[in-house]
């Protein structure tokens, strides 16, 4: 089969202005390309990264086809290294949606999901399995 990797993960949002900050500063990636689509109707900003541009971000902003607020994509995860550093750096952000205590799974994997500035679920995510975590 030649599928390879994920490339990229689009989410819908109304400001770029607004959604480009929020995924540098909030999550932590770095901006990497706007492009403008459709006629110049819909603008894309890919954002990946710092220490890989292997995997993107794509924000969508102008896009007027009948798409439900959560599309077929439930949420986007972020694999963190120390979830309770981060659940707390979100509090104090006091970002929307955040959950009200890091949820355990039965593997010992730990998570927890905050929103975005259209409302898209994200989720930071510290992983046992593999023995990283």
């Amino acid at each position: 089969m030649a599928v390879r990797k994920i490339e990229h993960v689009g989410i819908m949002v109304g400001s770029l202005e607004i959604s480009i900050p929020f995924y540098e500063q909030v999550v932590g990636l770095k901006h990497t390309e706007t492009l403008l689509h459709g006629k110049g109707v819909i603008r894309l900003a890919f954002l990946s990264f710092r220490s890989s541009s292997e995997t993107e971000i794509e924000l969508i902003e102008g896009y007027s086809g009948d798409v439900a607020k959560s599309g077929r994509v439930h949420h986007v995860a972020f694999t963190v290294d120390d979830i309770e550093a981060e659940f707390e750096r979100i509090r104090a952000g006091n970002v929307a949606g955040l959950d009200q205590e890091i949820t355990t799974l039965p593997n010992g994997s730990r998570y927890f999901f905050f929103d975005g500035p259209d409302g898209e679920a994200l989720e930071f995510f510290q992983t046992t399995r593999g023995g990283t975590n």
